[in-house]
């Protein structure tokens, strides 16, 4: 079992899907845990009952974050949004938005972490990035743009934070059961031009040799052992967890 007692962590996009998942697994492995979320009251909730604290923020708001100071030993990237169009179609305001959220802001995150996670001589920065890190997909540009993205941040954060025991690695699922992939189903259906009730099997795991959703919790297992003390000599590395798509 990994113990975190006395590990301060935070987890961005933490009161649903993964990472609530995340923040439930860390609480009762002993951390004390900071949600942050765009929903405040989800927030609120989510701290109270696992005695963590709540941090109502828009990631989105970047200015807002550059002088920003976290006193964290475990930062979790996992806030996300998806907009699905095809190139000619997507709004530049919108492929902005969610490299800002799913790019930029972990960047900050990880700026306003690092010099306490050196001080300390001990940090985890576990980035929840996606099999779409690692491969793309049609009409996702940005989603797959950000990911891709992430993934290099990930990897110059391992090799800065290496000498000073920091690590810092992604996580890859496929098409994880949350109100982020339900969300998808409409417009997967509009662009492909099939039923939403087959929009699962034809279009989300047509590539996956395993044809289930991950469960968040299946996420947060991995992510929990990323954090302790176990994994000090993993870093730099993309752990996918997508049923054998990026076999392929």
């Amino acid at each position: 079992m990994t113990d975190l007692s006395g590990r301060r962590a935070l987890v961005t996009g933490g009161a649903s899907g993964i990472g609530l998942a995340c923040a439930e697994a860390f609480a009762a492995a002993g951390a004390h845990v900071t949600i942050a979320d765009l929903n405040g009251e989800a927030a609120r909730s989510v701290a109270e009952r696992i005695g963590g604290d709540a941090w109502e923020v828009d990631l989105s708001q970047t200015d807002a974050l550059g002088d920003l100071h976290l006193d964290v030993d475990i930062l979790v990237n996992n806030a996300g949004i998806q907009h699905v169009r095809p190139i000619e179609e997507f709004e530049p305001e919108k492929f902005r938005l969610l490299l800002t959220i799913m790019l930029e802001a972990p960047f900050l995150l990880v700026r306003a972490a690092l010099p306490g996670m050196y001080e300390r001589g001990f940090g985890r920065v576990i980035n929840i990035s996606s099999v779409h890190g690692l491969r793309a997909s049609e009409y996702k540009s940005a989603y797959v743009a950000a990911k891709h993205g992430l993934e290099g941040l990930s990897k110059v954060t391992a090799l800065e934070g290496g000498p000073h025991g920091v690590t810092s690695n992604c996580i890859n699922p496929g098409y994880v059961r949350t109100p982020l992939v339900e969300k998808q189903v409409a417009d997967q259906a509009r662009l492909h031009g099939i039923p939403e009730a087959e929009v699962v099997e034809k279009v989300m795991l047509t590539e996956s040799a395993i044809k289930q959703l991950v469960e968040p919790t299946e996420v947060a297992s991995l992510a929990l052992w990323l954090a302790g003390e176990d994994s000090r000599m993993v870093t730099g590395a993309s752990y996918t967890m997508d049923g054998g798509w990026s076999a392929r």
